[in-house]
């Protein structure tokens, strides 16, 4: 396989989820298959499980991921800070989650509007506002090591 080959399999790779959800968005949309409305809580409940089952263990998702950006050490800061980041998306990912079930019995303009557009602004302001905390809290830790 070519280089130009290998990148152009990880740009598929990289738009096959959101082409999957639309693909079942506008399934749902031109259907009247009632199944269809449980895809965004499976995938919900799977996310949420993986995130808070981690909380058990000794490093959590969120510990591997920036365990991986820094280059493999973590400071105690950043133990501290990704554990209780964990805590935090637990809690958002459940809320998203009780949201996509009671949308299920609801009609069918809301359970698009909530999983096809409410549901992603309110994950990419919760990214946002989580790297601005980041920023802040990194700032505040890298002066008081001083």
């Amino acid at each position: 396989m070519s280089g130009r080959q290998a990148v152009y399999i990880k740009k598929l790779k990289t738009l096959l989820p959101f082409a999957g959800t639309l693909c079942i968005v506008l399934l749902f949309h031109f259907s009247k298959i009632y199944v269809l409305k449980f895809y965004p809580v499976i995938v919900n409940s799977f996310i949420f499980c993986v995130f808070f089952s981690s909380l058990f263990c000794k490093e959590t998702v969120i510990q591997k991921i920036a365990k991986k950006m820094e280059g493999g050490v973590l400071n105690e800061f950043t133990k501290n800070y990704t554990r209780k980041l964990t805590y935090v998306w637990c809690v958002f990912l459940f809320i998203n989650l009780s949201i996509s079930i009671a949308t299920v019995f609801m009609s069918a303009k809301v359970w698009e509007l909530y999983n096809a557009c409410i549901s992603y602004i309110a994950l990419g302001v919760m990214f946002g506002v989580e790297y601005i905390v980041r920023i802040i809290m990194r700032a505040r830790y890298q002066k008081n090591a001083k």
